[in-house]
């Protein structure tokens, strides 16, 4: 098995490519080792004392390393993590959180959060994606979208230069009754 690293646009997080579906259906974060009980990839990685975050998406890994150690040292151990991982063939999340996961959505949207949703889908997910994080809708309120950043998105410098100048713009553009995005 090949893995393949990327840098992301935030210097504390690195994008690790198995070669393999990595999630099925939608993502998974976690931000701390407790929320790592539902995938036993991510609690393992947890295990590394350096790691202080995991981002699964569709078909990549994006680890982020607490701010005092160094992506060299890291970085083999990362590697042979989600390598055993996968050779072993273990499941990525628990039976029951990915039943979960896919039964999640619900109740029905209005127009402008549709189109809302319309557009983050296709539009800011897959590029956002390709730096190893994910936004998610949280809710549209007087005019005011507010996003969840996830992944390397959550902590980046430029993420605040992204959510404002790009995905805010857009949506503006697309949708008159959007005034403002925040991010949650």
């Amino acid at each position: 098995m090949f893995i393949q690293t990327e840098q992301t646009p935030n210097p504390a997080t690195l994008k690790f490519l198995p070669g393999c579906t990595v999630m099925g259906t939608g993502t998974a974060n976690f931000a701390d080792r407790e929320s790592a009980w539902r995938s036993p990839l991510a609690e393992r990685l947890f295990q590394l004392p350096e790691v202080s975050g995991v981002f699964l998406g569709a078909d990549f890994v994006t680890v982020t390393k607490s701010g005092d150690s160094d992506w060299y040292q890291l970085k083999p151990a990362v590697l042979a993590v989600i390598m055993e991982h996968f050779t072993a063939g273990r499941p990525v999340l628990n039976a029951a959180e990915e039943g979960q996961a896919a039964a999640e959505g619900g109740e029905e949207d209005d127009e402008v959060v549709t189109q809302i949703k319309e557009l983050l889908e296709t539009r800011v997910r897959p590029a956002v994606a390709m730096d190893g994080g994910d936004i998610i809708f949280h809710d549209f309120e007087d005019g005011v979208v507010y996003l969840h950043m996830q992944g390397s998105c959550s902590g980046c410098p430029s993420s605040t230069a992204t959510l404002k100048a790009g995905i805010e713009n857009m949506l503006r553009h697309y949708i008159p009754e959007v005034v403002e995005v925040r991010a949650i």
